[in-house]
């Protein structure tokens, strides 16, 4: 089975979602994830639920494509969190036609973060969009084990956990965590490689996480390990922010690089995996 694969905003942050879609299809991804708030205040974003004429644009752009928007980014659970203040969000996703919402934890009060999952992930099933989880080491969610006992407390279909191979080699997580989480709370996992040795303290590993992946293969990381313990034909997102290198070959080599180099490590991963 053939696993889809996905142009993750972070990939090409400066691209706007209508050339991103264009570069999607000239390089045979078969989705998008847009990211309508920033990770991180006063950082590239595109709110297309404050546009309706951006949002219009893009929705048009979409009926003429092969191409579709499968996540959306990102929602983050501090302690503020009210879940109502995502409506709008929503509601973009859902004429999208997005299937899963990035959702971090930033909350270090564990009943209140999970009550706050809860809660929006019960909202997200009313627009047939999935509440995925990534687990980063250095947030209140910072391996596989956590994102799974705060997920377990919420109900009904939106429940979802997002692995992301850059924060499986650098949290406690192992391949008996990912094989552990419930098959039906994996929707997509998202792909890159990452230097050896992990960084030690958190400022670096979020400054590698936003700004220098390395290309599956490249570095030290797992890959086809960590592949194994997922669903076969489990939805990919290529998430590889790298402006150094993508500027020096220039994108579209870059993600001709990143498909052809993601498509290598799928075939090393057995035949015989997924649940």
């Amino acid at each position: 089975m053939t696993a889809p694969l996905g142009l993750a905003a972070l990939t090409v942050l400066d691209t706007a979602p209508l050339e991103q879609v264009d570069l999607a299809e000239k390089h045979g991804f078969d989705t998008i994830g847009i990211r309508l708030l920033p990770a991180a205040p006063g950082t590239t974003a595109y709110p297309l639920h404050e546009d309706p004429a951006a949002l219009d644009a893009l929705v048009r752009r979409l009926e003429d494509s092969p191409i579709e928007v499968f996540d959306l980014e990102i929602i983050r659970l501090g302690a503020d969190f009210d879940e109502k203040d995502y409506i709008p969000l929503l509601e973009a996703g859902a004429r999208l036609g997005a299937r899963a919402v990035l959702v971090g934890g930033d909350d270090r009060d564990r009943a209140r973060l999970t009550d706050s999952y809860a809660r929006l992930a019960a909202l997200c099933a009313n627009y047939d969009i999935v509440a995925s989880l990534e687990f980063m080491p250095w947030t209140a969610v910072p391996d596989a084990t956590a994102a799974v006992e705060i997920v377990s407390q919420a109900d009904g279909p939106a429940r979802s956990v997002l692995v992301d191979a850059l924060h499986v080699g650098r949290s406690s997580t192992t391949a008996a965590d990912l094989a552990a989480i419930p098959r039906d709370w994996l929707h997509y996992a998202q792909m890159c490689d990452g230097s050896v040795p992990a960084p030690t303290d958190d400022a670096e590993l979020i400054r590698q996480a936003r700004e220098e992946r390395l290309v599956p293969g490249a570095g030290g990381i797992p890959l086809a390990d960590i592949w194994s313990t997922l669903p076969a034909g489990l939805p990919v997102s290529i998430e590889l922010p790298n402006e150094p290198l993508r500027r020096a070959v220039g994108t579209d080599a870059w993600l001709a690089r990143l498909v052809a180099a993601t498509r290598d490590v799928l075939a090393q991963v057995p035949a015989v995996t997924g649940h």
